[in-house]
């Protein structure tokens, strides 16, 4: 269930606030072949399920990448921002892929507001993201990523 604020000074608010989890949503061939085409990297491990099955991982795994670009879709989830003119992912302070995630795997993000500081004009809030694997005893990916809102 999504948190909702309308305006900067709510968002401030929440500043230190754990913001839940996410639904879970399923990783499958079909979409790590569309990621490998709109990147280029068809590397077996990611699409070529008959030799991946042989491969360390025993399957075909998610490209790191493709976890982390799912960050943005499950965050939105967890925190709607309204009453902003405008929002802009800014980056990432750092990001660890702990655990391959296999075809056929559920994933969800677990996020914390780390922080939210003043820029000219608006917000930048840190966010605290744990991308967890269903039924894995460690996460998918662990990062650090940075939006801002501007009002």
């Amino acid at each position: 269930m999504s948190i909702t604020v309308n305006g900067l000074d709510e968002l401030k608010k929440l500043a230190g606030s754990d913001l839940g989890t996410s639904e879970w949503i399923e990783i499958t061939q079909e979409r790590i072949n569309t990621f490998a085409d709109a990147t280029g990297d068809h590397q077996w491990i990611h699409v070529d399920p008959e030799k991946a099955a042989e491969g360390p991982f025993g399957a075909p795994i998610a490209h790191g990448y493709l976890t982390l670009s799912l960050f943005i879709p499950l965050f939105t989830e967890l925190l709607d921002v309204q009453g902003v003119t405008t929002k802009v992912n800014y980056g990432l302070n750092k990001v660890r892929f702990p655990s391959p995630v296999k075809v056929g795997s559920r994933i969800r993000l677990v996020g914390k507001l780390a922080e939210v500081e003043e820029v000219p004009g608006g917000v930048q809030i840190t966010v605290d993201g744990t991308v967890e694997i269903d039924g894995g005893a460690k996460p998918a990916a662990v990062l650090q990523s940075l939006s801002r809102f501007y009002a």
